[in-house]
């Protein structure tokens, strides 16, 4: 089973991911999680930087995870898709053409969770953007890309509240035969 995780900045995704990591019936699972700076460190420039070979990058993490069997991870092709459209250093056919390829791999995930930002303060890590408008921009584009793709995604579901909350949420929407 592919389970992504998919929600702006700062949201909780890597959290979440980790604390599945701990429970029993995702011991058959491999676990992705944020590597923004290991990317940075490389040079590949992130959030409204982004360029086109850098969401390139992105694109090929996101393929090789689903590669995988059994993956949980904290990204999705749709976070890829978001950072790209609101990209200030590509320009329009680059997105466009760029979102339509990545497009393709979006019905790979059995599972997509959208983290919702609701309630959820802006973390700095020293990596990701703390602008709470780019934030919402991100936010956004995500849930439009959700929408305009729903037609793709096997399975969509919405969590928001406490971490526990969330995981009850994961826990209760996976069909049991999956894990």
């Amino acid at each position: 089973m592919k389970i992504g995780f998919c929600g702006t900045m700062s949201v909780g995704k890597t959290t979440l991911v980790k604390e599945l990591k701990k429970l029993g019936e995702f011991k058959d699972h491999q676990f992705v999680t944020e590597r923004s700076q290991h990317l940075m460190n490389q040079g590949i420039p992130l959030n409204t930087d982004s360029t086109l070979k850098g969401q390139t990058v992105f694109l090929a993490e996101r393929s090789l995870e689903l590669l995988q069997e059994n993956i949980v991870t904290d990204r999705t092709i749709i976070d890829v898709i978001s950072f790209a459209k609101c990209s200030k250093s590509m320009d329009y056919i680059e997105k466009e053409e760029f979102i339509n390829l990545a497009s393709y791999l979006i019905p790979e995930y059995d599972y997509i969770f959208y983290v919702s930002p609701k309630g959820v303060d802006i973390e700095n890590n020293g990596v990701r953007e703390t602008d709470s408008e780019y934030r919402d921009l991100i936010d956004y584009t995500i849930q439009h890309y959700l929408n305009l793709y729903s037609h793709k995604i096997n399975n969509l579901i919405k969590i928001e509240g406490s971490n526990e909350e969330r995981i009850k949420t994961i826990q209760d929407s996976l069909v049991p035969q999956y894990l």
